[in-house]
């Protein structure tokens, strides 16, 4: 993000978690990711977070293995990673 490189950030955390605390990220809850597939772009970096990692990471291998896409990460850790080791300011719920 400081680099201002090109790819897209997706939350699938649900609202209220966005709500809560949030990076910036485009917010599709989880179960809205297929129906959305065409808001997931294939051709750029896509990194997906959530709040720990998890659901993340088996989205990632679901859309990989089901859909075709290449492109894919998962954040580690998630937004609680991400307070802790970029913003230590942010409030995680």
């Amino acid at each position: 993000m400081d680099k201002k490189a090109d790819f897209q950030l997706i939350d699938v955390r649900e609202t209220l978690e966005y709500g809560i605390c949030n990076i910036n990220a485009e917010s599709i809850p989880l179960d809205e990711v297929i129906p959305n597939l065409h808001r997931i772009q294939k051709d750029k970096q896509v990194i997906i977070h959530c709040k720990g990692g998890n659901r993340s990471s088996q989205l990632v291998k679901y859309l990989e293995k089901n859909h075709g896409y290449t492109n894919l990460y998962s954040l580690k850790g998630g937004i609680t990673a991400w307070a802790q080791e970029v913003d230590a300011s942010m409030v995680i719920y």
